[in-house]
């Protein structure tokens, strides 16, 4: 497959035409300007990119997907991280900026991960669960996502969960979070099944989650809109809800510092009788 007419196809296949010709005027055009203005940087440090890169690696990306999201050759990336072998060189030391940029833009989202890639199953397994906290049977649940019964329940109770099966799930929750249970079919005994079932496994509703950090393995849910602070506890009990532990914590820590105050006063007042 040849390549378009420009400045690589003028390089490196050697073609005279008037399109390459003129992209190889502007490329030069360009850069005796840069170079007056001082601007000119043909190339960055490459360290940036390969840390990012495998980066990406860590979170389950692959080169080659890497490299159809940056619009750049694959090869080039495999030369950033291990050099060209059959040339006897190391990794590089300089890239383009241009490449520089594009590779860095690649984040490590939903979207951007293979579907077929094992990801963390918390912000699923939360989305579930909050729906089920508002009414809408796990039946249901499984029949959205197209998927029977007993395979939704052994989806949750996995470690890992595939990333197609993630973004169904948070376009699920974002569909129904709002929507009322019995419009969508749901009976009246179904629902409050439903509601009980979560209430007794302490399954936090949606807004319960900060939308932001419900993927977050290290975030907790805010029941009561105090969660984490000694208030928090107390707020637990009016509402009839067992304290999380950022609110058991807060309480204790809270009572252990009335504890040491108190301790200190008496100690201060007998001191001071003697």
């Amino acid at each position: 497959m040849s390549r378009p007419h420009g400045y690589a196809r003028y390089r490196l296949d050697g073609c005279r035409c008037y399109v390459c010709g003129w992209a190889v005027a502007q490329y030069n055009d360009a850069r005796e300007h840069a170079m007056r203005r001082g601007t000119w940087q043909p190339w960055t440090d490459a360290t940036p990119v390969r840390a990012h890169l495998e980066r990406l690696a860590d979170c389950g990306m692959g080169l080659r997907r890497i490299a159809a999201l940056a619009g750049v050759d694959r090869k080039r990336l495999q030369a950033v991280l291990h050099g060209r072998p059959e040339r006897g060189t190391g990794p590089q030391e300089k890239v383009r900026p241009a490449l520089a940029a594009a590779v860095l833009a690649v984040e490590p989202t939903l979207e951007n991960l293979s579907p077929s890639t094992l990801i963390s199953p918390h912000g699923t397994r939360r989305r579930v669960h909050a729906l089920v906290a508002v009414g809408w049977p796990q039946h249901h649940l499984a029949i959205h996502l197209g998927m029977t019964p007993s395979n939704f329940t052994q989806m949750l109770a996995r470690d890992h969960v595939l990333v197609r099966r993630a973004l169904a799930a948070r376009a699920m929750y974002d569909a129904l979070w709002r929507a009322d249970p019995a419009e969508h079919g749901a009976s009246t005994g179904g629902i409050a099944r439903a509601r009980r079932y979560a209430a007794v496994h302490a399954w936090p509703p949606p807004g319960a989650w900060d939308d932001d950090r419900i993927d977050d393995p290290e975030a907790h849910p805010d029941w009561t809109g105090q969660c984490g602070t000694p208030e928090g506890f107390w707020a637990h009990r009016y509402i009839k809800v067992p304290a999380c532990q950022p609110c058991r914590d807060a309480f204790n820590a809270d009572r252990r510092a009335r504890k040491a105050t108190t301790s200190n006063l008496l100690t201060t007042q007998e001191g001071t009788v003697r």
